[in-house]
């Protein structure tokens, strides 16, 4: 039976660069390519477990076009695209403009477009006031600095990702369409829908990425495999 990827979006652009230190993440392209390599790197891994394929390699293996991939599921929310105006010096920001949203949107667009991913996309819920403190701030203005609108930032919070993520693994796992889950996460939030998996006799596996991981996600998956990947070109592959 083939094996599914399942990726936090956020998390897996948080870590983009220290897995693919060759690649670089203001492009769509690159991020796109990075998650097929991603996916290549844990299918090969796979087999060459099996002495038929010992020789298998992620640099011209292409996950594609194998059963041995179910698909790549990518979760992310959209950027907020409104008009708001700077806490301090009330100067008006356009979202939508903003390099982040562009990229965010980039990579959404990318990845619609690839083959043997399917993007899920939550939403952002913003709080009543939009900016929030940055960690540091209240350390500046004790030192006597002035308030400025570089002491905060977004103050929005992912809604329906989670949830998306754990009814893709609940239902592959209750259908038996894989045999194989690779976890690109490092959050305890996903805990439940891996215990559930594992009972259902699905293998999870767990990609971190090099980031420290939840002690008690840790404690339920079958293994741990970490995808560091120096690529030194780049492929895309449309749907179409």
């Amino acid at each position: 039976m083939p094996t599914a990827v399942v990726i936090d979006g956020a998390f897996f652009l948080r870590r983009f660069k220290s897995a693919f230190p060759n690649l670089f993440a203001g492009d769509a392209e690159d991020v796109a390519f990075g998650v097929i390599c991603m996916a290549a790197h844990h299918i090969t891994a796979r087999l060459r477990a099996n002495p038929a394929w010992s020789t298998v390699s992620a640099n011209d293996w292409r996950p594609q076009e194998t059963a041995e991939l179910y698909r790549i599921f990518f979760y992310d929310c959209p950027p907020l695209t409104k008009r708001l105006h700077t806490p301090i010096d009330k100067r008006a920001v356009n979202l939508a403009q903003t390099p982040e949203a562009k990229l965010r949107l980039a990579i959404h667009d990318r990845l619609h477009q690839t083959r043997k991913v399917a993007l899920r996309l939550g939403r952002l819920n913003e709080n009543l006031s939009p900016w929030r403190l940055r960690p540091n701030a209240i350390h500046r203005w004790r030192e006597g600095h002035p308030p400025r609108d570089e002491d905060f930032e977004l103050d929005v919070v992912q809604k329906g990702v989670d949830m998306r993520l754990g009814l893709d693994i609940a239902a592959m796992a209750h259908k038996h369409q894989v045999d194989q889950i690779v976890l690109v996460a490092a959050d305890a939030d996903f805990v439940p829908p891996v215990k559930l998996a594992r009972r259902e006799g699905i293998d999870v596996v767990l990609d971190p990425m090099g980031a420290p991981v939840a002690p008690d996600l840790l404690q339920h998956v079958d293994g741990v495999r970490n995808c560091y990947m120096p690529i030194n070109s780049r492929r895309t592959d449309n749907k179409e």
